[in-house]
């Protein structure tokens, strides 16, 4: 029998209706968990309101410099991006959200987790491998999967009956999630892929046609992988990430549309603004082409997708994972230099880069000087390369 829940809440509508609603019919304490990720929110308000709806205690976790450390910086030495398209701003917030509501259940005593997730959504999926990743014996309570309200504005209902305050309306039902590596918005007139979203729903990122008309240069410096500074300040994580989101989001960088298929089996469709973290991921590959082998480089691409797939489906806490990371962690050694942006209506683009460990060698690269590169040398290595090609044209008729 549940004798205790801790509940992971973000103060939106379907949390707060789940912190009602697991008092209603569970009739045990519901602890309220509140993880600061830079969701640029009152926490304290989201506090208070968690204690007006009724938990019984509320623990609040100020995970911010560990979330892009660890986590957006991760993802970010590994290129993962989902389907080519989405940088997963989501999907790698959800395993630090669980490993600290997880803490919070053993200090607190409690038996059982619960999420606000919904039914058809992949955070199900993530919220709950991580637990069973992490421990296994504490029950796990997804209200969307048991109770009897069929869609949102059966919570709206609930919520207005409770007395409860939502930071969405029936006119704008956008389902939003905000960190500091982005915001997403699902839900509403979005659900139609044939809708453009309406120009005063972004809130990271100007409108390109709006941005300022002069462009505008950043500086990224790596140590292995790692971002270090902008414009030559030495910053740590979450404060690099902001400054970068507010530069990147003033000249509207960073906004995607796109329907990706979830892990449990259909498409749907997101709006995306994750400007510090584009900006981020195109000065990670200038700084890398600079400085990484080839080989390692194309092999590490190889696992692109399937890094960003263990991350998406909720894999964080898994055996191949870790293998994975210790790889990935392994190519980033020599990944040093600064790469230098440039932002302009919407757009951002390589405008230089620079390694004091570079292994891009003027004199060889170079047209106009062959004093270190005998261009002789390229007849025996096509030949030697095209011989089983050759080899196999006698294999291939009425070509």
């Amino acid at each position: 029998m549940t004798k205790k829940i801790v509940l992971a809440y973000s103060g939106g509508l379907d949390t707060s209706v789940n912190l009602k609603w697991l008092q209603e019919v569970y009739k045990v304490p519901v602890v309220a968990f509140v993880a600061d990720l830079g969701q640029g929110e009152d926490i304290g308000a989201i506090s208070r309101k968690a204690t007006k709806t009724g938990a019984s205690k509320v623990h609040v976790a100020d995970l911010r410099d560990e979330f892009v450390r660890d986590y957006v910086y991760l993802a970010l030495k590994a290129n993962a991006i989902y389907e080519g398209a989405y940088l997963m701003g989501t999907s790698i917030a959800r395993p630090i959200i669980a490993k600290y509501q997880i803490r919070v259940a053993k200090a607190e005593g409690a038996d059982a987790v619960a999420h606000g997730a919904t039914g058809k959504g992949n955070d199900q999926v993530r919220f709950e491998l991580a637990c069973k990743a992490l421990a296994p014996e504490l029950e796990i309570i997804a209200p969307w999967r048991i109770w009897d309200f069929k869609g949102r504005n059966d919570l709206f209902d609930y919520a207005e009956k409770h007395g409860i305050e939502l930071p969405v309306s029936k006119d704008k039902p956008y389902s939003m999630d905000a960190n500091l590596m982005h915001i997403s918005y699902e839900g509403g007139i979005l659900e139609d892929p044939w809708n453009e979203p309406a120009r005063d729903m972004f809130l990271m990122t100007k409108d390109p046609s709006e941005a300022p008309d002069k462009p505008e240069y950043v500086e990224v410096e790596f140590a292995d992988g790692v971002p270090t500074a902008i414009n030559r300040e030495p910053l740590a994580p979450a404060k690099l990430l902001a400054a970068l989101n507010e530069t990147a989001g003033r000249h509207g960088v960073g906004r995607v549309d796109v329907v990706e298929n979830r892990f449990i089996g259909m498409k749907s469709r997101g709006v995306y603004e994750t400007p510090g973290v584009t900006v981020l991921h195109l000065a990670h590959r200038a700084v890398e082409s600079l400085t990484m082998d080839r080989e390692v480089m194309h092999l590490r691409d190889g696992l692109i997708p399937k890094f960003s797939e263990l991350i998406y489906n909720g894999f964080w806490f898994s055996p191949e994972m870790n293998v994975m990371r210790a790889f990935i962690e392994e190519t980033q050694k020599g990944v040093n230099g600064t790469a230098r942006i440039k932002l302009f209506k919407g757009q951002a683009s390589v405008a230089g880069r620079k390694s004091p460990n570079s292994l891009y060698n003027p004199e060889i690269a170079s047209f106009e000087t062959f004093a270190t590169y005998n261009s002789k040398d390229a007849e025996g290595f096509i030949r030697m390369n095209g011989l089983r090609l050759t080899l196999n044209k006698s294999l291939r008729r009425g070509l």
